[in-house]
């Protein structure tokens, strides 16, 4: 299982919010002792690891249910980690997230799922059925509602989560609010870690080929199969890189089927010319 630690060593709300934007400044990351309010801000990467997902939390509506209720045969997941008390970089995600998704010609519900959960406990229903009316009126298309899921729970469930998905972060009990990092956790339908994008802005691109990914085949075009072969996730540049060793054998399968063709062709003429029999004449 590969599992990549990711650390953010801001001495300040500024470098938190670098570190937010995946773009920590040299000097940064030289800057020793990790202030003590950011100990434990981590995001440790368990790729391939299954997610709980006998989970239970409540919804917008305050119906109790149980994570895996999200999960549907070819639908990958979107998860992100929030709290919907946040002061800024939870809505800079969410806003990220949305932007990226206006740009894709996917619907929640449909192709993907989005599952929203808040990590603060004492966060209400009420405050998730708020937050998913102004995100899902923002995005301009009502029909989502039912695939964009706002969630909250109980501590014991959200530790379960938060620490299945490598999501560290902690409680400030001086300014009230939470210190934490942002990334957007890719899924399949069966609940496996799949990638890991970072920050609060999603390349639509990236984001699409991260679903078709996810979704093992299921969502996406023929297009997006040949794309998502001929290129590789770079998670130093988080985004899809050239693959220009999946390229060669693209090129040279496409070369193999123009020659056979051409053959075919051949041999298609000359039987239509007539072929010798025994006797030396001509069918």
């Amino acid at each position: 299982m590969k599992r990549q630690q990711i650390r953010i060593r801001p001495a300040a709300a500024l470098l938190a919010a670098f570190a937010a934007l995946g773009a920590i400044p040299s000097w940064a990351e030289r800057m020793e002792p990790l202030p003590a309010q950011l100990e434990g801000v981590t995001i440790t990467e368990h790729l391939n690891a299954k997610i709980p997902l006998e989970l239970e939390f409540k919804d917008e509506n305050g119906k109790t249910i149980r994570l895996g209720d999200y999960f549907k045969p070819g639908r990958p997941v979107l998860l992100t980690l929030n709290y919907y008390g946040c002061p800024m970089l939870c809505g800079l995600q969410l806003n990220g997230l949305l932007d990226a998704m206006r740009e894709l010609d996917w619907l929640p519900g449909k192709e993907f799922e989005v599952v929203t959960v808040s990590f603060d406990p004492g966060e209400t229903p009420i405050l998730a059925k708020n937050k998913k009316q102004n995100y899902i009126r923002e995005y301009g298309r009502p029909e989502a509602a039912p695939g964009w899921h706002f969630l909250t729970g109980r501590e014991k469930e959200i530790r379960a989560l938060t620490e299945a998905v490598g999501f560290g972060y902690r409680y400030d009990e001086e300014n009230d609010e939470y210190q934490h990092a942002a990334a957007l956790f890719i899924l399949t339908p069966q609940g496996v870690l799949s990638r890991y994008l970072y920050g609060v802005m999603y390349e639509p691109g990236t984001l699409r080929l991260s679903l078709v990914e996810a979704g093992q085949g299921k969502i996406g075009s023929a297009m997006d199969q040949i794309i998502l072969f001929c290129f590789h996730y770079d998670a130093a540049e988080g985004r899809y890189a050239f693959a220009a060793l999946n390229v060669m054998r693209v090129t040279a399968l496409l070369t193999a089927l123009i020659l056979a063709a051409v053959m075919l062709k051949f041999w298609r003429r000359e039987l239509a010319r007539g072929i010798p029999t025994v006797e030396g004449h001509q069918t």
